[in-house]
């Protein structure tokens, strides 16, 4: 299925955002996501189904000072 991922069609077989995550190469990352605009929290990202057309966005936590 093709869904966007930061802005960019991506093509995925994933049919979680667990799932998807793991794909693109974030499985064990700390990240952040939020699905068509709205945050996921991690504990709900394994039930979460993906459907052609949604968009994932991923951020990851930047350290600063």
């Amino acid at each position: 299925m093709k869904i966007e991922v930061n802005g960019e069609t991506r093509e995925i077989t994933a049919t979680t955002v667990a799932g998807a995550l793991q794909e693109l190469g974030w499985g064990e990352a700390r990240v952040a996501t939020a699905l068509n605009g709205s945050f996921l929290p991690a504990a709900a990202r394994a039930g979460q189904k993906l459907r052609d057309g949604d968009r994932l966005e991923v951020l990851a936590p930047m350290q600063g000072g």
